[in-house]
């Protein structure tokens, strides 16, 4: 069975829904309204629902006419706190929350595919589980994990997870083994200086300047204690100090985050971080600490080759081998990864970045926004890969 023609067909839908979660946006553990609106609609395709205690999301099974193994397709459906700034008719409705990661997508690909699988599922050689999951950018229990304990994955022989992403050309499909996405960690660090007047340095221990020094040196871990073979990022996003202009801050804090596959520096990289954060506010006769360091995610790598070609093979089939794109590792983060480390996974991306539409800019931004003519590709990938992993002897 080929799933092209069907996602012609069913385009106008799959837009349609993306615009009205895109314009419906809630953020993670807030997903009430997005979660009524999925249910809406896989009820309407007869499909019997399952919510999660505690969580929002859903699930659904579309049985098949034929006995077999069970695979699940999962989509993420929580949005950020950013205020979209792209002018669409469709923009958000929610002051400060936008779906600026492509999650509103993600929703509207699988709806298609329930959509195309639930009106051929005599053909179905088994089940496939729809899993909408809430709280993906939160990177914490609250996502993933907390589905998981909930027997989410019960029953599951195999998973399919892909993400729109906007690195990738528009209408190019990536799906290879080995790392895909990487481990993250939230870490905070707090300076402890000695505040002055801004006419008088030498009377106190200026935070700000022990604060920058550090954040400099941070970067040696990367480039003087990495094999420059290792994949890694240390990166510092916020940054607190000082209450007035004429003040020298006897107080700093700033936060950041870690990427990286490797083992070794799940472990390593914490101690590294506070033996820099501390001895180098020491040589400026401050004090400072690391007040906590936490892996959020573990890594998405893609190890099961016969998924991995399964994946590729429902591309080619559909779209020809040269849809298919090699794209270097990603080292953002996905909890993705708790789905794999339970039962064998694949991960794609869809390429959605188009110049000649200015669909230009990057996930997260304020003026994100997809090549919409890829959607019907993704929602297509959805439901080959499911028929033709549930298809396989």
């Amino acid at each position: 069975m080929n799933f092209r023609e069907l996602a012609e067909k069913t385009e106008s839908y799959i837009i349609e829904q993306r615009r009205f979660f895109h314009a419906c946006p809630e953020l993670s553990m807030q997903e009430k309204e997005t979660t009524k609106a999925i249910i809406a609609q896989l009820e309407a395709m007869g499909l019997e629902v399952k919510t999660f205690d505690g969580y929002y999301g859903c699930m659904a099974d579309i049985v098949g006419g034929q006995p077999g193994k069970m695979v699940a397709l999962r989509a993420d459906i929580d949005a950020l706190p950013i205020k979209e700034e792209t002018g669409l008719p469709y923009a958000s409705k929610n002051e400060g929350c936008m779906h600026a990661c492509g999650h509103d997508c993600h929703i509207s690909m699988l709806l298609g595919a329930a959509k195309m699988l639930t009106e051929n599922k005599d053909k179905l050689k088994g089940t496939v589980r729809l899993i909408f999951q809430p709280s993906e950018e939160a990177g914490s229990y609250d996502g993933a994990a907390a589905l998981i304990d909930q027997g989410v994955l019960d029953g599951v022989d195999a998973i399919y997870g892909a993400h729109i992403w906007n690195v990738l050309e528009a209408p190019y499909v990536n799906i290879e083994s080995g790392n895909r996405m990487a481990s993250t960690a939230e870490f905070h660090v707090e300076i402890e200086g000695l505040s002055t007047h801004g006419s008088s340095p030498e009377a106190g221990i200026d935070a700000i300047v022990v604060m920058s020094a550090i954040i400099m040196n941070l970067q040696t871990f990367v480039s003087r204690n990495n094999s420059p073979l290792n994949p890694l990022v240390v990166s510092v996003g916020k940054v607190e100090a000082g209450s007035r202009w004429n003040v020298i801050a006897g107080k700093a804090k700033f936060e950041g985050t870690v990427r990286t596959f490797s083992p070794a520096l799940l472990e390593e990289a914490p101690k590294a971080i506070a033996r820099i954060v501390e001895n180098t506010a020491a040589a400026y006769g401050a004090t400072a600490k690391l007040s906590s360091f936490e892996w959020m995610v573990i890594p998405v790598i893609n190890s099961d080759e016969k998924l991995v070609k399964i994946g590729q093979e429902a591309v080619k089939k559909m779209y020809g081998e040269e849809t298919l794109k090699p794209m270097i590792t990603q080292m953002g983060g996905e909890d993705f990864s708790y789905y794999m480390r339970k039962v064998p996974g694949v991960f794609a991306f869809i390429g959605s970045h188009n110049p000649e539409t200015g669909k230009i800019y990057s996930n997260h931004h304020e003026k994100y926004d997809v090549d919409e003519e890829v959607l019907k590709r993704g929602a297509a990938v959805y439901a080959q890969f499911a028929y033709d992993f549930l298809d396989q002897e």
